[in-house]
């Protein structure tokens, strides 16, 4: 896994997993072993799945990368504290998984709670 920051200003973590080095053949397995981890946590809430990359198609200007064959988030939250109005800015959680010809790229926002982003990283 490596931390990127992304266009300049967003920290984010990415991981690709080649195809054949997992059993998980697709991005809804990918996401279903995700979800297993949500309900596992004692604080995480699952909260959704979005289809990022049939709402994209689906839009008249909506453009995806050709090497994209899925693309999915799975939406969560880690809240166990709501000290300030506006941390609902960066609530909730997602982990984007899409699909390219040989591997999954899993990637992710860090967290402003380290604990939330020590679990997302261990998933």
């Amino acid at each position: 896994m490596k931390q990127v920051i992304l266009m300049d200003k967003y920290p984010i973590f990415e991981l690709e997993v080649e195809k054949s080095k997992t059993d998980l053949k697709s991005v809804d397995e990918v996401l279903e072993h995700l979800k297993g981890k949500v309900d596992a946590h004692p604080v995480a809430t699952f909260i959704s799945i979005f289809d990022h990359y049939s709402h994209t198609k689906g839009l008249d200007v909506g453009e995806v990368s050709d090497d994209i064959l899925d693309a999915k988030n799975i939406i969560l939250c880690f809240g166990k504290k709501l000290p300030k109005p506006n941390l609902m800015g960066v609530r909730p959680r997602a982990i984007g998984v899409a699909e390219l010809k040989d591997s999954f790229v899993l990637s992710f926002m860090e967290a402003p709670n380290p604990d939330a982003t020590k679990a997302m990283k261990s998933w």
